[in-house]
C-alpha cells in the first residue's frame, strides 16, 4: 500500500488545506534565520497552483502556549514565501490571516492563517477546532512530516473530515527513512542533542538498531540516560556553563564517527547560534561529513547549524524533523500517517 499523494487529489479549481511546517528559527529582531522549512514546501504549492487550486497554508510556530504571542507571528515566514512563490504573473502577494471567517477571506490564490498554536485548541486535538479548519477546503495536504509525531488538531484531526493526501517533502521523507530503517549500511551511529527530551525515549528503541548513541547538548542531563548507558552508548561533556560540549568530547565523538558506514543526527552539541559557543556543534558537523559515511541530519537546530557551517550539500538527506524522525526510525509510522493511510499502513508496504 502506498501512501496517497497530493497527485492522487483532484483538487484543480479546489480549495487545499495546506498543512506546512514553517516553525523556523527567528533571529532577536524577527527575521528568518534558516528558510530550509519554507523551501521545502514549494514543490507542493507550486504543483497545486499549476492545477489552479486555492491554496490555504496552516503552520505553527514555537510554542506560544495557547495565547497569542506576538513575536510568533508567522508573519516573518509569510514574508519569505511571499518572495519565493511565483506564478504566470510573477510574484504573488500572501496575505496572512489572524481569524477563521467567511470563505471570501481566503479567495486569493495563497493565504496563510496565522499561528495554529495561538489556539489552545489545536495542541488539544480539538475536534470542533479541526472541523473549523476543515470546512476551510475540499481537500486537505500533509507536508509537514517534522510535526506529524505530534496528536495535534491540524494533523490527526482534519483528515477525519475532508479527503486527504501527503505533500511532496513528506513522501520523500518517508521513501528515504523507510530504506535506512530496513537496512542501514553498518555501523551505525545515532548523534543526539538538543534540548527535546522526548528523543531519549525515542533512542531506547533504537538500541539495538544502532551500534553506537552518542549524546551531547542539554540532553546529557535528561533523567533517561542511565537507560543508554551500556556497551557502545556514549554521554558527552558539557563545558562548565554548560552552552556547549567540551573539545575532549568532541574529539572522542569523531574519532567514533569516523568508523561509521552511517550516521543519523538529530540535535545541537551547544547553543551554537552564539559564536561563543558554536565550536562542539561546528566540530561534530565537520566530522559526520569527513567520515564519508552515509549522513542523515534533522530537526530545525540541526537544520541551521547545517546552514551556518556551509554544509548543506554535504550531508546526504536533511530530514525536516528531528523527533518525527526519530519517532519514525523507532516505530514506522507516525500519527500524521495513520489519520490519513489508516491503521492497517505497514511500512514494509510502501
Amino acid at each position: 500500500m502506498h501512501l496517497p499523494s497530493v497527485k492522487n487529489l483532484k483538487v484543480a479549481g479546489k480549495r487545499v488545506l495546506l498543512r506546512t511546517n514553517y516553525d523556523v528559527p527567528l533571529s532577536l529582531t524577527g527575521w528568518v534565520v534558516d528558510e530550509t522549512r519554507i523551501h521545502e514546501s514549494l514543490p507542493t504549492i507550486g504543483y497545486l497552483l499549476s492545477q489552479k487550486a486555492k491554496i490555504i497554508i496552516i503552520s505553527h510556530l514555537g510554542s506560544p502556549g495557547g495565547k497569542v504571542v506576538l513575536n510568533l507571528s508567522l508573519k516573518p515566514a509569510v514574508d519569505v514565501l511571499s518572495e519565493l512563490v511565483l506564478d504566470v504573473t510573477g510574484k504573488i502577494k500572501i496575505p496572512l490571516i489572524d481569524k477563521m471567517g467567511l470563505k471570501e477571506r481566503f479567495a486569493k490564490k495563497i493565504v496563510v492563517l496565522e499561528n495554529l498554536r495561538f489556539d489552545a485548541r489545536e495542541e488539544a486535538n480539538d475536534k470542533n477546532f479541526a472541523k473549523k479548519l476543515a470546512s476551510l477546503a475540499d481537500f486537505y495536504v500533509n507536508d509537514a512530516f517534522a510535526c506529524s509525531h505530534r496528536r495535534h488538531a491540524s494533523i490527526v484531526g482534519i483528515p477525519k473530515f475532508l479527503p486527504a493526501a501527503f505533500g511532496f517533502d513528506f513522501l520523500e521523507e518517508v521513501k528515504v527513512l523507510t530504506k535506512l530503517r530496513g537496512k542501514p549500511q553498518k555501523p551505525v551511529v545515532l548523534l543526539l542533542g538538543g534540548v527535546k527530551e522526548d528523543k531519549i525515549e525515542y533512542a531506547k528503541k533504537l538500541i539495538d538498531w544502532a551500534d553506537w548513541i552518542l549524546v551531547g547538548g542539554k540532553l546529557v542531563e535528561h533523567d533517561g540516560i542511565p537507560a543508554l548507558l551500556n556497551h557502545h552508548k556514549i554521554v558527552g561533556s558539557l563545558i562548565k556553563n554548560g552552552q556547549d560540549i567540551t573539545m575532549k568530547t568532541a574529539e572522542e565523538f569523531a574519532k567514533i564517527m569516523a568508523k561509521a558506514k552511517t550516521i543519523v543526527w538529530s540535535g545541537p552539541m551547544g547553543n551554537f547560534y552564539d559564536s561563543n559557543y558554536e565550536q562542539g556543534t561546528k566540530k561534530i558537523a565537520e566530522a559526520v561529513v569527513k567520515s564519508g559515511a552515509f549522513s542523515v541530519a534533522g530537526g530545525g537546530d540541526t537544520e541551521a547549524a547545517i546552514t551556518k557551517f556551509g554544509l548543506n550539500k554535504k550531508i546526504d538527506f536533511i530530514s525536516s524533523g528531528g523527533g518525527a524522525m526519530l519517532a519514525f526510525l523507532a516505530e514506522g509510522t507516525l500519527p500524521g500517517i495513520r489519520a490519513i493511510a489508516n491503521d492497517k499502513y505497514q511500512i514494509n508496504n510502501l
